[in-house]
């Protein structure tokens, strides 16, 4: 029976305990760089354990890609810069670190977009949700433009680009983020991907893009240091599947002949992608149902406590639980959940606001266990 702290391989990386740091959207990348701040290196040194795995905030792979102020990027020279300090200090602390690329699609706005027009997504079906400009106000989301087929060529060398500059900064290993209502999620979706292409119909050409990145990622850096997010019963962002069972099942399969180093799979009680707290009653556990389809590791994330992640993992459900609100307010959290202490509560209208309150502030346990 495995434990919630007992060593795993994950592709590549030796994990000495299973209590995972999910990618949380903070906010903190000012412009005009977008690059990672000596108070960013800080608040990931802050929450590095020996052993332990961090998957960094969403990280934009292009300029085109962005559409949510002050968040980082992995497309300039400076950004790569900036997070090989934060890999550094991860790696201090003997910890793992993994970027998560990030492409927001149709969730974006022209003023984000490097010829100042509309963004793009596989349709031109603006999304029923708004979008945050970089003044932080708040307007609906444009319809974008649609990928042609050489596009998507192009974006899939992006993403390339984007992994190869995620280890020149240090990293041990990429997630591709297709989940929450993002670019790759409207690919995968028929409400956001209505192409008569290679790249739209069909569950298969729906799936084609998310595979062929995840192909290019693992010959381009090895496919045991890439990993998936997705998140199969989401509805965030103007996101949803009438029939995902049927869908990810055929993505998670396919995935996995890739051999790929995780997946990474939202539960459908934590759907609302840091927007609110969501508590569905009987739905289905994503890691339950997926787990016969997938042969190396599971990650999942969703609303868990330090009770139900040991019981995910002693059940072999998943091998890694990710943690998010709870790792924002207890730098030290596997020490705390390994002790069984109480946790420190978060501040939700910190979670994306500037500076270093509710960020940087949090303090440790008063008597600090070794976790040797």
């Amino acid at each position: 029976m495995a434990d919630l702290f007992s060593k795993l391989a994950v592709g590549a990386m030796t994990l000495d305990h299973r209590v995972a740091m999910a990618p949380l959207t903070r906010m903190r990348a000012v412009a005009p760089a977008y690059a990672p701040t000596d108070m960013m290196v800080e608040y990931y040194s802050q929450r590095a354990s020996k052993g332990g795995l961090i998957i960094t905030e969403a990280t934009h792979v292009s300029q085109a890609a962005r559409g949510a102020p002050d968040t980082p990027g992995i497309y300039t020279d400076g950004q790569v810069a900036g997070w090989h300090k934060v890999t550094e200090a991860i790696h201090a602390k003997g910890g793992l670190a993994v970027m998560q690329l990030w492409h927001m699609g149709r969730l974006s706005h022209a003023e984000y977009q490097p010829d100042h027009g509309a963004p793009f997504a596989p349709s031109a079906i603006a999304a029923n949700a708004e979008v945050s400009l970089p003044d932080r106000s708040r307007v609906p989301c444009p319809t974008p433009r649609a990928y042609s087929t050489e596009d998507i060529t192009a974006l899939i060398d992006t993403y390339v680009v984007a992994a190869k500059s995620a280890m020149s900064a240090g990293f041990d290993g990429v997630e591709i983020h297709a989940a929450n209502g993002y670019l790759l999620e409207q690919f995968l979706q028929s409400r956001t991907n209505t192409r008569t292409d290679q790249y739209g119909g069909s569950i298969e050409n729906r799936c084609r893009i998310v595979l062929d990145i995840a192909q290019a990622l693992a010959t381009a850096i090895s496919g045991a240091k890439v990993g998936i997010r997705l998140s199969p019963f989401g509805i965030a962002n103007d996101s949803g599947e009438d029939d995902p069972l049927t869908l990810y099942s055929h993505l998670v399969k396919e995935l996995d002949r890739i051999g790929l180093a995780y997946l990474h799979l939202l539960e459908p009680r934590a759907s609302g992608a840091g927007q609110k707290d969501v508590n569905h009653e009987n739905v289905p556990s994503a890691a339950k149902l997926f787990r016969p389809m997938w042969s190396s590791a599971l990650i999942a994330a969703g609303n868990f406590s330090g009770e139900s992640a040991t019981q995910m993992v002693a059940e072999g459900q998943a091998d890694v639980i990710a943690f998010g609100r709870f790792f924002i307010s207890n730098p030290d959290l596997p020490a705390r959940l390994r002790l069984g202490a109480e946790l420190t509560p978060y501040n939700r209208p910190t979670f994306y606001s500037q500076g270093p309150a509710g960020y940087v502030d949090y303090p440790p346990m008063k008597t600090k266990e070794d976790w040797g």
